[in-house]
């Protein structure tokens, strides 16, 4: 399933109004952590899947990466990417990330934020990175943790005065589609547990080199007190991995 929520004007609107819209990638907890899984991008040619507003591509080029190719299936995204984007290094182009075809070797790291638990099947999204991935290229990932994406509620179970008294966890081992609610609409995720994860980059020809699941930094507490609730349950997972 394809879905191009962003294509929606009331949902773009609401997705454009929030800070990782707004301020990019310094407004995403996640982004430190994400970054530290980079490698060396100077000279790098560089794919990033679900591209969005083009932040992680101007990014790589700041890195002195060579090129950047951004993939994003809404039009409304690449329409913003190529407004807040001045250089020739960097080529957006609209497409499902489910529908990559590149040549063997054409890139030497890929990357994707947040866009994967969109995607039905990551064995076959695995396959087609690691063909276009030059041996020992790197492939640097984030997504929604399966703690939660496992129930499609995606919230917390509540006591009689609001408080939030625990993050519930069901249905763990059950992959597959859920419909769960983003930005006050409803939107299609895909639940993998960690082990398929881990395993599929495994059995597609990578080694896994670093995972991470967000632990909040002191520095994190003290910026955003909301980061407080992480402490509680991981909402991100994030993998790097090599092609062998």
């Amino acid at each position: 399933m394809k879905q191009n929520k962003y294509d929606e004007a009331g949902f773009f609107a609401k997705y454009s109004a929030i800070p990782r819209s707004t301020g990019g990638l310094e407004a995403a907890g996640e982004w430190s952590t994400f970054r530290s899984l980079l490698p060396d991008l100077h000279g790098k040619r560089v794919l990033d899947l679900g591209c969005g507003f083009g932040w992680h591509c101007r990014y790589a080029r700041g890195q002195h990466a060579e090129s950047v190719v951004g993939i994003d299936l809404s039009e409304n995204m690449l329409e913003r990417a190529r407004a807040m984007t001045d250089d020739p290094g960097i080529e957006y182009r609209l497409g499902a990330i489910e529908d990559i075809r590149f040549a063997a070797g054409e890139f030497d790291v890929v990357i994707s934020s947040l866009a994967i638990h969109y995607v039905e099947r990551f064995d076959l999204l695995c396959r087609e990175v690691q063909h276009c991935l030059r041996p020992g290229g790197s492939f640097v990932l984030s997504v929604e943790h399966p703690i939660y994406t496992a129930l499609a509620a995606q919230d917390w179970h509540y006591g009689p005065d609001g408080a939030k008294l625990h993050w519930p966890l069901d249905h763990y081992h059950h992959e597959g589609p859920r419909e769960a609610r983003f930005l006050e609409d409803d939107v299609i995720k895909y639940h993998r547990n960690i082990a398929t994860y881990l395993n599929t980059l495994i059995t597609s020809g990578f080694t896994v080199t670093k995972l991470s699941e967000l632990q909040p930094t002191p520095e994190m507490l003290e910026q955003n007190a909301a980061w407080h609730e992480e402490l509680r349950r991981p909402m991100f997972l994030l993998l790097s991995a090599v092609r062998n």
